[in-house]
Parts: C-alpha cells; structure tokens; sequence
C-alpha cells in the first residue's frame, strides 16, 4: 500500500492498529497458508474454528475472566443487548435500574422499558450529562433484576472511574462499548459487559459478550431463539453463521493488545496520550473542555472553541492537515478527538501542535 495513512479520531468505526491491518490484508487473500482467505472459510472448518477459539482463549487470557462466565460473539449491535438484556433477565413484577450518563444509558432505558419495569437510579441529564453520578446522588430501587452502567460516554466525553457500589444480589451489567480492554477490569464484578467492537476491539458488525453462567438460563424460553444468551452458550456463539471477519479481526487485536504488555499496559498508554491533550486544553484560554475534570474520559476527549464558526472553522482546517473525525457529535457540538487503543501517540502529538497553532492563528 503506496498512500500515507491521516491520523483518525473517529469515534467509531475507528481506528484499528496498523500491525493488524497490515496482518488482516495478508489473511484476507490466505489464512494459514490455506489457499483463501478468511471471509471465505466456513464457520464450521478447522480453519475458523481455530481462529474463534482462540479468540475466546486470549480474551480470557488478557481480561482474567473466571471460569463461570461464558465468552459470546453475537451480531446487532451494543443496541441490540438493549433488549436482548431485558428480555433475558427482567422478570414479570421485578424492577431494572438504570444509571443514565449520556444517550446511550437513555436509548438502553427506552428499550428496557419495552419489556418491563424500570427506574432511573442516578442521572446526569441536570448538568447536561458533564460528569458522572456521585456515589450520594445513586437511589437504587428496592431488590432490582439488575442494575445497567454504561461505562464511557463517548458523545460527552466522560468515564467511570471505577465499578459503582450495587445492591447485594443485583448483578451490574455495563455497556463498554468504547473502552472495553482500555485498562485493567474486574470481571468478577459484573454479571454482564457488554461491548460493540467498532470501536476499541475491531470492526463493527461483531458483539463481545461475557456473561456470568448463572444468567444465562433466566430468560424465558418463548422469547425468540436467536435472543436467548442460552442458545448462543449452548452452541458456542455458531448457532448460526457468525460475523467471521469480525470476529478473527477482534481476536487479532486481542493478540496485539497481549503483545503491547497487556491491560496495565494499555492503561499507561492510554492516560499519557489523554493527559497530553487534556493538559493543552487547560492551558489554553482558546479551548476549554466540557467534561467536569474529575469525570473526563480516557478514550473520547470533548472540547469547545470560543464560537461555533471557530469551531467548524478548526475541524475544517484539522482535515486539511490529516487530522480526520474532530467534529463533536451532533448532540454536543464542538470538537471530540477519541483516542481509542490503537490511535497512536504519534497522533494525539500532531493534533496538540495543530491546536497550539490554531489558536496562534485565531485566538
């Protein structure tokens, strides 16, 4: 490949690393000396076989995941287990709550609400979702089926630190969709993440699931087959033809993510590359960030200039110099530069010096 490749900041389908791409276009015309490539083999041959099996064992491997949880690789979408988590575990007379900290807990309530009882424990919508709940803020329902966290926010720019304290029985179920494997996790805490892959573990089209066996049986048998977590555990996510691609390119990340030393890390990496940028933009009287300090994501980082024409003005000139994806979401306006896993240093470096000469530029 002769073009250079822009720094991308898109907040997904985002960047993958380069030494998968480059592992993917050898794979895609002949995996393991085969004869063709991987979107060509059957999900039921050696070859793929191999290739999801070892998918399943590195993820275990490199997030530590006890042995009574089930690794799943389903289609649909993280909006998908909006209703797939319901259906299977929100009993009739029971009651689900939702920590809300941005539109994505919002959507995840609004499907929830199609299948049962729900009750919004904590919410950020006052301060227009700029920081996380405080643990005093948190008002459970009484003995709920479950409680739901989504654990990054990428349209405000906010993140979890850390698990939120659940009523004793209530299994947490978190949607980490955009910071999956970005830091060392307790699994054990947790009776269902989930996280779509287009942004931090491959493309999209694939969901990873891990979910605690304990759970898998709760859902009703009359609900349909294909959103029964039973019949994906039963059959080893091959109940039917799984995304392949998606899958080997997930498990290709995985190995590049063991291959970098793993969760501590990518942890280390990722909050160098943040406090990068995050310290550019407090030292400016041109930029200012939207997320309370104490609530700032490590994966998706939202400021604002001094006005909307600026603004776009910035995004406009940042895709000039190969700086790809910096408008903020709809929704929130502004600039948003999500540096996922795989956005290098080398990135988050170009657009620090683009920022500095912008506002010499403009400010």
């Amino acid at each position: 490949m002769t073009m250079p490749r822009i720094h991308n900041f898109s907040a997904g389908p985002a960047v993958l690393p380069e030494p998968v791409l480059k592992q993917v276009q050898q794979d895609v015309w002949d995996i393991a000396g085969s004869g063709i490539g991987i979107m060509e083999h059957s999900h039921r041959g050696k070859v793929f076989d191999k290739v999801i099996g070892e998918a399943e064992a590195d993820i275990r491997s490199l997030a530590n995941i006890p042995d009574n949880y089930r690794v799943l690789f389903l289609q649909g979408g993280a909006t998908q287990q909006f209703a797939m988590i319901p259906m299977n575990l929100l009993a009739a007379g029971q009651t689900a709550d939702y920590l809300v900290t941005g539109v994505w807990s919002e959507k995840a309530v609004k499907e929830a609400k199609k299948f049962g009882a729900t009750h919004v424990a904590a919410t950020g919508e006052a301060n227009a979702f700029t920081s996380i709940p405080s643990s005093a803020s948190i008002h459970y329902s009484d003995a709920p089926a479950y409680v739901h966290m989504t654990t990054n926010n990428t349209i405000y720019g906010t993140q979890w630190r850390g698990e939120p304290t659940v009523p004793t029985g209530a299994p947490l179920v978190a949607d980490a969709s955009s910071d999956i494997f970005s830091r060392p996790i307790d699994v054990s805490k947790y009776g269902i993440i989930y996280a779509g892959a287009q942004k931090n573990l491959g493309p999209s089209g694939v969901v990873l699931v891990i979910i605690r066996d304990d759970l898998i049986g709760r859902a009703p048998t009359g609900i349909a087959t294909m959103l029964q977590y039973r019949t994906h555990a039963k059959d080893g996510s091959l109940h039917n033809t799984p995304p392949t691609m998606g899958i080997y390119v997930m498990g290709q990340v995985i190995k590049w993510i063991q291959a970098g030393g793993g969760l501590e890390a990518m942890a280390a990496r990722n909050a160098a590359k943040a406090a990068l940028l995050y310290d550019t933009i407090d030292a400016s009287t041109f930029y200012r960030g939207t997320a309370e300090a104490a609530s700032r994501s490590l994966m998706n980082v939202c400021f604002r200039g001094p006005n909307e024409e600026l603004e776009a003005q910035f995004c406009t000139e940042a895709s000039k110099q190969g700086l790809s994806g910096l408008k903020g979401h709809r929704s929130a306006g502004g600039m948003r530069a999500s540096i996922y896993n795989a956005c290098p240093r080398e990135s988050v470096e170009a657009l620090v010096t683009f920022m500095q000469d912008f506002e010499r530029s403009h400010g």
